[in-house]
């Protein structure tokens, strides 16, 4: 399992360079991800002007019903990506979650039911094995909490690339087995996603093998734009007021900025104020930390939470992150495991979506906004589900109700349904007191 000698394709006139965010260095687009003058990290730059003679809502419109219907906006040069029918999921008008809030006009954008793994790191490993075909890998590895494990393991099978990934050894079982199925090597790490990355690190360089999330990081990060494409789209190519969105590495609450300023400079929008506000988990908060201690440093954490997925305790993008929410006028808020699992809930009651455990800290994160007075009810919210409660149904279990056994006899279902009823009056009770 080794790299490639020749990189398959060029890259597209769209894509200029790699560009680091702290210096201002440019690279050329090959698999790299830091600075070699500053150390700090590279992003794909691109030429706008191109992209706005090129681009119109027509074009795209006529696209693929899948994040390629933005390939021109992508770091990719392709005519034939790695297309799996990720992405364009639905944006629901959260009627009955906003009346039980207290607000109006509330979305939300669900990838729990994205395609091919359920969650949003379907749009990240597409765009990052696209171009991992494109550099020459033939083996492909991530380091993952779970989901992007699931993500890479599938899209390498469909794309008959040798795959290795590396997860934190005590994962839900539903991730281990949501990544064996598809059979590539599975390393278990005893130790936490921190290491496992420091691990994967020393991999790269001494195997050569593509790292979705190391080496080809630049590109990987930017399929996350396509959940602000969108939502702009889905919206009738118009911003929304307010976004709430998940924070590990910080990565996706950045790119999603990063799309709407996209489609504001090619026109495809019209300029507006969007609030950007992230969700942590208390047990692994790192980036809300700074941001309530008005730092512009992220000091590292041990994770301690069963937010797994978003259990990142040295965010790459934490600091990035935290620019993003301030100068947007958003909040980056955290809650606590208990108020994790009533996000998860509160969410199915109202609104018939199961998500995993991200998911219930950013709905327990917009009712806290919501009950501190920091989102308008007028506003457009929409936020962002990111993985399905499938994957992880041990952080429920004992706090949902269990099946009320009958024998198949009318009486026994009479009796069972009065049980039932007078439960139900019960829990209503202890929600008024």
């Amino acid at each position: 399992m080794t790299q490639a000698t020749q990189p398959q394709t060029s890259q597209t006139a769209a894509t200029k360079a790699l560009k680091c965010k702290e210096c201002g260095t440019e690279y050329e687009l090959q698999a790299m991800h830091v600075c070699e003058l500053c150390f700090g990290p590279l992003e794909v730059s691109y030429d706008y002007d191109l992209l706005r003679r090129r681009v119109t809502r027509e074009s795209i419109q006529a696209g693929p019903n899948s994040i390629w219907r933005y390939r021109d906006f992508l770091p990719v040069s392709t005519q034939t990506p790695i297309d799996v029918g990720t992405g364009m999921t639905p944006l629901v008008k959260a009627n009955r979650l906003a009346r039980r809030l207290g607000i109006k006009n509330l979305y939300i954008k669900n990838d729990a039911v994205n395609m091919p793994t359920l969650s949003f790191k379907d749009r990240v490993v597409s765009v990052a094995l696209t171009r991992a075909q494109e550099l020459g890998f033939s083996t492909v590895s991530c380091a993952s909490t779970g989901n992007l494990a699931n993500s890479t393991a599938a899209i390498a099978a469909h794309a008959g690339l040798d795959c290795c990934v590396f997860i934190p050894s005590d994962l839900e079982s539903g991730k281990v087995l949501g990544t064996l199925i598809y059979n590539p090597t599975v390393m278990a790490v005893e130790g936490n996603y921190d290491q496992v990355n420091r691990l994967c690190c020393e991999v790269a360089n001494t195997h050569g093998w593509g790292f979705v999330n190391i080496n080809l990081r630049p590109y990987y990060s930017e399929g996350s734009k396509t959940l602000g494409f969108e939502v702009a789209e889905q919206l009738g190519w118009q911003l929304p007021d307010h976004i709430v969105a998940p924070l590990a590495s910080g990565s996706l609450f950045t790119k999603i900025y990063k799309g709407f300023q996209e489609f504001i400079k090619v026109g495809l929008v019209e300029d507006k104020a969007v609030r950007f506000s992230g969700a942590q988990a208390d047990g692994c908060s790192p980036i809300a930390q700074a941001f309530r201690e008005g730092r512009d440093f992220v000091n590292p954490v041990k994770p301690n939470t069963i937010a797994k997925s978003i259990a990142i305790g040295n965010p790459a993008d934490g600091i990035y992150a935290l620019e993003v929410a301030r100068k947007t006028n958003g909040n980056i808020e955290s809650v606590s495991d208990a108020e994790v699992i009533q996000g998860i809930k509160l969410l199915a009651e109202t609104e018939g979506i199961f998500t995993e455990t991200a998911g219930g800290t950013t709905v327990a994160v917009l009712q806290k906004l919501v009950e501190a007075g920091k989102i308008d009810p007028d506003e457009t919210t929409v936020v962002y589900i990111t993985g399905n409660g499938l994957k992880t149904q041990e952080a429920v279990q004992g706090y949902i109700g269990e099946p009320l056994t009958i024998e198949p006899k009318l009486d026994s279902f009479e009796r069972a349904l009065e049980r039932s009823r007078t439960l139900e009056r019960l829990d209503w009770q202890q929600v008024l007191v």
